[in-house]
């Protein structure tokens, strides 16, 4: 049975809606959402060369996107927590370009993109909203690819693991304590390090106390881990 938590109950409406939204643009919105069951582990939500039919704004867990190279080799573009809105990369061709996979049991909002499209013809504030997010998206592609291009293996981890923690700080979890969906592997594989890199520098990062790790659970001991 679904979940029918609308969008004044989310938590994380806030990352999805323009505060000033109003109360009939909200119910408007309510109407075409559909809260899907969960995903667990490893299932998708969507198949690269689908077409788009949809949008999927996270409400708990987490998701990773990725391409697959010609010899089938997995290239992780992004990973989404709650509030973030997967999907965008389809809108240009209507067509989705990568793959979306649950990290963990996890739950969405699916938006119907001609219901969604139809009803930012009549909201202004919505259309603006679901701009600003795109926008949002694109300059953290252009973030990372800065990350990629000149950091030292270090100090991708180390912005990684500090930009996790900004992103749930923003969802209003703890900023300095949170858990990994992720694996070493899928770390690594999005920063372009090996998995026996990633083991060896969060060890470091440890033994010079910026941070402890307990399994899958990260804590920040310092406010800038490149210091």
């Amino acid at each position: 049975m679904q979940n029918q938590l609308c969008c004044q109950q989310c938590h994380f409406s806030q990352l999805c809606l323009p505060y000033s939204f109003e109360l009939k643009e909200i119910e408007k919105l309510d109407d075409i959402i559909v809260r899907k069951n969960p995903y667990h582990r490893r299932q998708r939500l969507f198949e690269a060369g689908q077409p788009l039919h949809s949008l999927y704004a996270v409400r708990s867990g987490s998701f990773k996107s990725f391409i697959l190279s010609e010899d089938g080799q997995e290239q992780i573009t992004a990973f989404h927590l709650p509030g973030d809105v997967i999907g965008f990369d389809a809108i240009h061709n209507k067509t989705h370009p990568s793959f979306a996979e649950a990290l963990e049991t996890s739950m969405v909002c699916e938006l119907p993109y001609s219901s969604l499209d139809e009803l930012g013809e009549m909201f202004p504030k919505l259309r603006q909203q679901l701009s600003r997010t795109m926008s949002g998206m694109l300059c953290q592609n252009q973030e990372a690819l800065m990350v990629l291009n000149k950091y030292t293996a270090n100090e991708r981890l180390s912005h990684f693991l500090a930009s996790l923690g900004h992103r749930f700080g923003d969802r209003g979890f703890s900023p300095t304590s949170f858990r990994l969906s992720m694996t070493r592997s899928e770390i690594g594989n999005y920063l372009g390090l090996s998995i026996e890199t990633v083991s060896r520098i969060l060890t470091q990062l440890q033994k010079d106390g910026k941070i402890s790790v307990e399994g899958k659970l990260i804590n920040l001991l310092v406010p800038t881990l490149a210091d």
